[in-house]
């Protein structure tokens, strides 16, 4: 029946009596990875690939559903590919005491969590009080009562001696790192703006569209995806990569205080409507379900997943705009928009029609009679990169200094998947390593989003009394 059900190559039942490794360090033939009830394509991302310290051999433990077939579909694509395909060997336990019987058998040392992010907190607690390491998708909390529990689970992480590790795919993408490294020279953006709430320093734009293709494969969304207290709000989910790349590039390798460096200071949210027939396009539904009826408005179902946070990080004011929509325009994709303010240029990432839908790096100065320094400046600084960024360049276009990026470092949203997991690899071989700003940060980020949406939440109701 199993072999029916499940178009992977190998098929293993988990046993009762099985007896795991919990040793400290690497284990003889490689760390070996757990994935608790994967409800996201992101679960399977970490897979797409195969790493020379981790072991082939993965347990999967989740209740036996629909999520779980598309997860080892996705796992048995990457397995049977023409090119380089993988060798990933799926041990699998299908039932509702997943979680119980994972904590109980303990075969690996690294749980992958992704989606089902309602109650997510509680199951990373209770992997890192297991002696389990943790590489968990975004969000690990939805609401501001959680950052207790956040905070919890950080401490029990550091007693511990082990790694609770976020993935924040949009660090590695190379136009937002090259951002982040021309911010910080004063001589191109002169200092950084403090700006305003009506006119922030800071401005970040991410436009997600709900019917996309992952692996080449057109991807049905769960049921779950569009329960927003399960799966969260834009500004819960998505958009925490805007929140961690803001804090990541205005105050490089600083701890930040969650209840002394931010304010939050408006939030808005607002719908995505989709009609029946788009709606069983993406999840292959006929009817919109009972769970969700309370969103659904004549004919179309109201998606809440616009959300716009307007908040003070320190002393710096900055606005994001988490947006979706149903589907890209042709030759498109998701889109990324973020400007940086100083004194004396910004620095500008676009992904719009002019940029054929690909991130370009601008660098715009504020005045005519700087661009001819400014270009001085980045000159230098481009050089001084080329050994982390060969081949990056610089050209003069309408909108401003132009920094060209070969193609050899665009390696795409999906590949970052596999560069987060090297580098969480790297954090478990010498766990002093993972930078002490990491965990107060993720507190910062999380006060952001939860507090954020709560603000929107209540706004709206009030406007609507």
């Amino acid at each position: 029946m199993w072999r029916e059900l499940l178009p992977i190559t190998v098929i293993l039942l988990a046993t009762r009596n099985s007896v795991a490794e919990n040793r400290p360090g690497k284990p003889k033939g490689g760390w070996r990875l757990v994935t608790l009830d994967p409800g996201h394509f992101h679960a399977a991302l970490i897979h797409k690939r195969a790493y020379p310290d981790v072991s082939p051999q993965v347990f999967v433990y989740a209740p036996l559903g629909p999520d779980l077939l598309a997860h080892l579909a996705r796992i048995h694509q990457f397995n049977t590919r023409p090119e380089d395909p993988t060798s990933w060997r799926l041990q699998i336990y299908a039932g509702p005491d997943f979680l119980e019987r994972m904590l109980a058998e303990k075969h690996g040392q690294i749980v992958v969590l992704s989606g089902h992010n309602r109650g997510k907190i509680g199951r990373i607690q209770a992997c890192l009080d297991a002696g389990l390491h943790v590489l968990a998708d975004k969000p690990w909390i939805l609401e501001p009562s959680e950052l207790p529990l956040l905070q919890a689970a950080l401490r029990t992480a550091e007693r511990n001696g082990l790694i609770a590790y976020d993935i924040m795919t949009e660090r590695f993408e190379v136009t937002n790192m090259l951002q982040r490294e021309l911010a910080a020279d004063r001589e191109i953006l002169g200092d950084i703006e403090r700006g305003s709430p009506d006119s922030p320093a800071v401005v970040m734009e991410s436009v997600h569209h709900i019917y996309k293709t992952v692996a080449g494969v057109p991807a049905l969304r769960p049921l779950s995806f569009f329960d927003i207290e399960e799966q969260g709000e834009g500004l819960t989910d998505v958009g925490t990569h805007l929140v961690d790349l803001v804090q990541w590039i205005l105050f490089p390798e600083q701890s930040l205080d969650w209840q002394e460096d931010v304010t939050v200071l408006a939030g808005e949210r607002w719908p995505e409507a989709l009609t029946r027939e788009q709606f069983r396009r993406v999840t292959g539904a006929e009817d919109f379900p009972d769970n969700l009826r309370r969103w659904v408005r004549g004919d179309r179902f109201e998606y809440y997943c616009n959300n716009r946070v307007v908040y003070r990080l320190r002393d710096v004011h900055v606005r994001l705009d988490v947006l979706w929509r149903y589907e890209a325009p042709a030759g498109g994709g998701d889109t990324h928009y973020a400007v940086i303010r100083g004194s004396r240029a910004r620095v500008e990432i676009r992904q719009g029609a002019p940029e054929n839908f690909r991130p370009e790096l601008y660098v715009i100065p504020n005045r005519k009679e700087d661009l001819a320094p400014i270009r001085t400046a980045l000159e230098r600084r481009l050089g001084e990169l080329q050994k982390r960024y060969p081949g990056v360049g610089l050209r003069e276009r309408e909108l401003g200094l132009w920094i060209t990026i070969p193609d050899a470092l665009r390696v795409g949203h999906e590949a970052h998947f596999g560069e987060v997991v090297e580098r969480f690899l790297w954090y478990l071989e010498e766990p002093g390593r993972l930078p002490g700003w990491e965990a107060p940060n993720m507190l910062v980020k999380y006060a952001i989003t939860t507090q954020g949406v709560a603000l929107a939440r209540k706004a709206q109701a009030a406007q609507t009394q």
